[in-house]
């Protein structure tokens, strides 16, 4: 599969690193929503959030918040987004799994276009139904 993140992993080109551990890596994005906008990855390639092993999230989770953490206070910031896009369709353009964190500034300009919908009676406990169907 061999990504740009493998290349990174691998010392292959350079990247400004962050904090990394025997798993875990976190850098800064190259194309940054706001100046500190962290990728932390996973030091093997899973293409997706579904693909990653159970007893790796936690320290995928572990990282992240250290981030996230280093940039609320480093920028004094109020809020920051904390994203992973999984699949063409919801925008990931890398296709090895890893988790956005973003600082977040008032007035910023930046915004989710969103399009929320309402249930019709009965249909929220039908689609929980079917979901709560398929869980493992």
């Amino acid at each position: 599969m061999s990504t740009i993140f493998t290349k990174i992993i691998n010392r292959e080109i350079p990247a400004e690193i962050l904090y990394e551990t025997d798993r875990v890596i976190a850098i800064i994005d190259i194309m940054p929503i706001h100046y500190g906008h962290a990728l932390i990855i996973p030091k093997k390639e899973y293409r997706n959030f579904l693909e990653v092993p159970e007893q790796e999230l936690g320290e995928l989770m572990t990282v992240a918040q250290k981030v996230a953490r280093s940039l609320v206070k480093t920028f004094d910031l109020e809020g920051f987004n904390f994203f992973a896009n999984n699949g063409e369709v919801a925008g990931q353009s890398v296709f090895h799994f890893h988790i956005h964190v973003t600082p977040r500034y008032p007035n910023d300009n930046i915004s989710f276009h969103l399009n929320l919908k309402k249930y019709a009676e009965g249909q929220m406990k039908e689609v929980a139904d079917r979901i709560r169907g398929n869980i493992q």
